[in-house]
């Protein structure tokens, strides 16, 4: 993914609804801190589905955008009430002096990359207060040694729902839980609502204890 962030090529009415959402949250941010653009779109043969992700500085943590599950360009799935899939993915991480924040930063868009494929090859969608469990023990940072491995969701309280020229998109947010949070979700000891209130916070922390 590249670093730069290009105007799109094409009328994007959905993009330009994206980035006036954003606007709304971050008014003094004319541009994100960063946008990681896929170097070759999905629909050109790409491998990542997302035409790119925006990084915005939130004070205490990054906040993740997503560009390329709601319909960017033009109009092109049947309803007319929803805009492609219907939804774009953010994410919070905290700040810290990392090692290495871009290899961070590029970690996460990795990832979002990788939950937006699922939507694209398999249908998957991804609604707020579900949880995304792959079994892996290793931690999602790039040095793999945080006791984060997966994910719950939340509506994304800050960027909420809108209405685009293609519809409808609604923000879904991802948060980084523990595995011993996810079995316990799994093994129905308590919901995905209820471990968000137990973490107190939307923001991923990779250092933070597991509540469970």
């Amino acid at each position: 993914m590249g670093k730069q962030k290009e105007a799109p090529e094409l009328s994007a009415p959905g993009w330009e609804a994206i980035d006036r959402a954003c606007a709304r949250v971050y008014p003094d941010q004319k541009e994100p801190c960063h946008h990681f653009a896929s170097l070759i779109k999905w629909r050109f043969g790409g491998d990542g589905p997302l035409d790119g992700v925006s990084v915005y500085d939130g004070g205490e943590y990054w906040h993740f955008v997503t560009y390329g599950l709601s319909e960017l360009y033009e109009k092109e799935c049947e309803d007319p009430a929803v805009s492609g899939y219907g939804m774009e993915f953010t994410f919070k991480l905290k700040q810290e002096p990392y090692e290495d924040r871009e290899a961070e930063l590029k970690g996460i868009c990795g990832i979002l990359q990788s939950i937006a494929k699922l939507t694209f090859t398999k249908g998957e969608l991804f609604l707020p207060y579900e949880y995304l469990y792959s079994g892996q023990k290793d931690g999602i940072d790039v040095n793999q040694k945080s006791n984060i491995t997966g994910f719950i969701t939340v509506p994304d309280r800050e960027l909420g729902v809108m209405e685009t020229p293609n519809g409808r998109v609604e923000f879904v947010e991802f948060i980084g839980v523990t595995d011993r949070e996810l079995l316990a979700v799994r093994k129905g000891e308590i919901d995905v609502k209820g471990l968000y209130e137990e973490l107190g916070s939307d923001v991923t922390d990779y250092h933070r204890e597991s509540v469970r």
